[in-house]
């Protein structure tokens, strides 16, 4: 039991600092668009914020597929089709997460 506590703490913390993290990167996003507004935002700091932008809509995007119904069937449907396409549905904060030591048993 003890493990477990441990290894959920673990992750439980991992998962604090992704979301922290998501919500700095998204901050720096709105700040970029309010220069590229103003006209003083450089290419690269828009390729940044765009780039952002797709996270957010991939995890909106994941959010609106849970809540669907029949969502249990669909997703792995879904998924498989993904991947078969070459398309990348999973956030990078949600993959930062996933390390076989981090699996709980």
């Amino acid at each position: 039991m003890k493990v477990f506590t441990k290894r959920l703490n673990k992750i439980l913390s991992k998962l604090q600092e992704s979301f922290l993290e998501e919500n700095r990167e998204n901050k720096k996003m709105l700040d970029i668009y309010i220069k590229f507004a103003e006209g003083s935002a450089s290419k690269d700091e828009l390729e940044l914020a765009n780039s952002q932008l797709r996270q957010l809509l991939k995890n909106l995007g994941l959010g609106i597929l849970l809540i669907l119904p029949f969502s249990p069937i669909t997703l792995p449907y879904i998924f498989t089709k993904a991947k078969e396409l070459d398309i990348d549905l999973i956030p990078n904060w949600y993959k930062s997460l996933s390390n076989d030591n981090d699996r709980l048993e």
